[in-house]
Formats: C-alpha cells, sequence, structure tokens
C-alpha cells in the first residue's frame, strides 16, 4: 500500500485558516449546548473543544453531535471527524476530476447507466421538451446544477403549470436546469417516510484494486423534497455488514427520534433491503473515476434495487452518537485500515 499519510503541511495550513476565522462567540455557545446535554462545566468543555480542535483535528460541531464531552480518550480516537475527512477528499481527489461530482448535469453524464431513470436538461429553445417531459412524469424533480447540502432541489407537478413558457423561463432565470424523475423507493423506506425519497449515504474508497465500505448513513426526510438536516431531515447509522440501523435517529441540531415523528416508525427496527445489493452497487459505481478514490454515495433503493443519486467527493462525516445509541465507538479503525493514514 503506498503511504497515505496526512501531511503536516496541509494539516498547519487547515489549523492555521480555522484559527483565522474562529468564531469564538460560537465555541461559547457549543460549550454551553454539551453543558445542557452532559452536564460538562462550560468553560471546561470550551477549552476541551479548542484544544480537541487543535491537537485532535475535531470540530467544534464533531465535539457536540459525537458526545466526545462524555468520551474517554481511547473512545475519541474511534471517532472520524470533518477535519480529517477534509484532508483524505482533497488528498484522494485529482482537480481536474472534481467538477465531475460538484456539477450535477456533468455527473450524470458520466454515471447516466447507474441513475436508472430520466432526467432532462433546461435549455434556451427546449420548453416544448420540458413540456414534454413534466406532463410525462407527472411529478419531477428540478436542481440547481451546482449547489450544497440540497439546497437548490424543488418539485414540480405538472398539474400546476398553466403557462409552458413562463414554466421554462423561471427555470432558466432559477438557475433549475437539471430535471429529474421522481424516484420510486422500496416499501420499506417508504413506510419510514412516504413523502420524502429516503438515501443511504455510503462513504467508500477505492485503493486502486478494491473498494471499500468505510460507513453506512441512513438518512429520513420529514416530507420535503429533500432528506437533508436543511429541509429537517436526521439519520442512523447502519451496521456495514447488514444494514440494520445501530439506534434511534438524530440531528445536528440536538433532535433525536426514536420514532419517526410523522410515521411512528421505531428508527432503530430499519434495516434497508438489498443491502448486499447497494456493496456492491457502490463497488462498481466507485470505479468509474477512479481519479476520485475517496466519495460519498447517496444511493437510493428502489422495488428493483439500489439506484444513483448523487457522489460527493467532500464525502463529510456521518456517525454514532453515543448519548443515543449506548455505543461509544466511531468508524474511524474501519477508515485507517482501508485507506493507510
Amino acid at each position: 500500500m503506498s503511504d497515505n499519510r496526512l501531511g503536516l503541511a496541509g494539516k498547519f495550513r487547515y489549523l492555521a485558516e480555522r484559527a483565522r476565522r474562529i468564531d469564538i462567540k460560537s465555541v461559547a455557545e457549543r460549550a454551553k449546548e454539551v453543558h445542557e446535554q452532559h452536564g460538562t462545566w462550560a468553560p471546561r468543555a470550551f477549552a476541551d473543544m479548542l484544544w480537541s480542535a487543535a491537537r485532535h483535528d475535531v470540530a467544534f460541531q464533531d465535539y457536540v453531535d459525537y458526545d466526545f464531552a462524555i468520551l474517554t480518550k481511547d473512545e475519541r480516537a474511534t471517532y472520524m471527524t470533518h477535519p480529517v475527512s477534509m484532508q483524505l477528499a482533497a488528498r484522494f481527489a485529482k482537480k481536474d476530476k472534481r467538477v465531475l461530482f460538484e456539477n450535477k448535469i456533468e455527473f450524470n453524464r458520466v454515471f447516466d447507466r447507474f441513475l436508472k431513470r430520466d432526467w432532462l436538461v433546461v435549455e434556451a429553445g427546449n420548453a416544448d421538451a420540458v413540456q414534454a417531459f413534466a406532463e410525462r412524469h407527472g411529478t419531477i424533480i428540478a436542481k440547481v446544477p451546482v449547489s450544497h447540502m440540497g439546497l437548490g432541489v424543488r418539485r414540480y407537478h405538472a398539474a400546476d403549470v398553466t403557462d409552458w413558457a413562463a414554466f421554462h423561463r423561471g427555470l432558466l432565470e432559477r438557475d433549475e436546469l437539471l430535471l429529474e424523475e421522481v424516484i420510486e423507493q422500496h416499501a420499506d423506506l417508504a413506510a419510514v417516510c412516504p413523502g420524502t425519497v429516503n438515501t443511504t449515504r455510503v462513504t467508500a474508497f477505492f485503493d486502486g484494486q478494491d473498494v471499500h465500505i468505510l460507513a453506512v448513513a441512513q438518512k429520513f426526510g420529514r416530507g420535503a423534497v429533500s432528506d437533508q438536516m436543511s429541509y429537517g431531515g436526521f439519520y442512523t447509522m447502519l451496521h456495514p455488514e447488514d444494514g440494520r440501523a445501530f439506534g434511534p435517529g438524530y440531528d445536528s441540531h440536538g433532535h433525536v427520534h426514536e420514532k419517526h415523528p410523522d410515521t411512528d416508525f421505531p428508527i432503530a427496527a430499519f434495516r434497508l433491503p438489498f443491502f448486499d445489493d447497494v456493496k456492491a452497487f457502490v463497488k462498481e459505481v466507485a470505479r468509474v473515476v477512479p481519479e476520485v478514490q475517496y466519495v460519498g454515495w447517496d444511493i437510493v433503493v428502489t422495488p428493483e434495487g439500489p439506484v444513483l443519486v448523487e457522489g460527493n467527493w467532500g464525502a463529510g462525516v456521518y456517525e454514532n452518537k453515543p448519548s443515543v445509541t449506548g455505543i461509544r465507538t466511531g468508524h474511524k479503525p474501519r477508515y485507517k485500515a482501508a485507506i493507510g493514514f
């Protein structure tokens, strides 16, 4: 295996940038949140956050989300953090290939055979094609080509459109240039939240020969067009071996969901269907652009099996929350075993 150690120069640059942009008020607010959740003296939590960020690459929100205040040093060391993930992403994604993941239209062109759904690019002069596409599918998803955190995504119903020329013009003005057929999710996912297509985030690493599944998170929406937290969504971690939920769901805003708020489905009872197919599917898509090795793949399981939504070269981090699941270890050992950093 090649030397995949994270470079000290890159780490120092990252820490210097964080130090320059540090928001003391924000850190103090997070320390207060830690005190409210775990009873830790706020000044102690504040100091520990700063030390953990500088010495162990722990983002302030990671410290809160993963309950570092109640973990031992050895337990903390098992958790993947956003700063470490960002360093890995920068190291294992060739700059000239990142656009294939950053631009949703480019992504669809490259990964078209894995999408398994109809899609259309909105262009000047194709209002008739847009009308035909929308009327064929009834409900469609419109996306801004470059966006983050599920923003720039809207849902439209053909029956609501009375002026197709104006609708087409509006799509162009709002930069909603990618239209997609709505994915039909598996009944097991619809049982949890039928109003949102609930995605599975599979973080994987391609070492040039093998594809390693590092972590699997199941996201659930609240009926909106996206299951991201910015739309009220939350997640639970799934066991990488069999797709069973670790426990209840949670988000980065202090909300814990033993049951889905809208359907009363017990989140800990969830098990992702077609899980072996999902892992095989990711091991196939991860080889398409070998220059981008570390990716967070968003998958939806349909009645026929997995389909691809998008890939994120900045994979982000989804981790276990000890106070919710009772499990006091994270996924970092899996990352280290696969990547060798």
